[in-house]
């Protein structure tokens, strides 16, 4: 789940065999106690079901439904999807579910505080501040396993 005014993934899961029932499990997770958006836009996968229907609805959520085969219709997901691919699985070996749960957890870190998007003017999710040079010299943070750092300044 991603919300889109600051490219923020509220929740992620993995499972071996999905169903619409752990999928509708999803959105519970997602959106405890009223804190559920207005509007879900989502694709037309068969993952999504009567039964997910009918949980959505009952959170008063209206879902908007891209046209068959249009991934550039939810463009946010859709480079978020591809940013995950290229930037973290294409570059390990997973070893299995719990594995995966812990890499995806270190990257989904790493996106909010650490990995800027033009979009935002080149700041993170998770706002930053502007780290002047007075601050002392710039050093670097490994990140995912050190497949990505983080830079800051550290006082000498």
């Amino acid at each position: 789940m991603l919300r889109h005014n600051r490219r923020r993934i509220v929740h992620f899961n993995v499972t071996e065999h999905p169903s619409v029932e752990w999928t509708a499990q999803q959105i519970v997770d997602t959106f405890p106690w009223d804190s559920a958006p207005r509007y879900l836009l989502r694709d037309r996968d068969q993952i999504y079901g009567g039964y997910f229907d009918r949980r959505v609805a009952g959170f008063g959520v209206q879902q908007v439904l891209t046209a068959p085969r249009s991934p550039w219709q939810n463009p946010y997901v859709e480079r978020l999807i591809g940013s995950i691919r290229r930037e973290c699985l294409d570059h390990v070996i997973v070893l299995d579910e719990q594995h995966l749960r812990r890499i995806l957890r270190e990257y989904v870190d790493y996106y909010h505080r650490s990995r800027t998007h033009l979009s935002l003017e080149k700041d993170t999710p998770v706002p930053r501040p502007v780290e002047s040079p007075a601050m002392g010299r710039v050093t670097a943070v490994p990140k995912v396993g050190g497949l990505h750092h983080h830079y800051s300044r550290l006082a000498a």
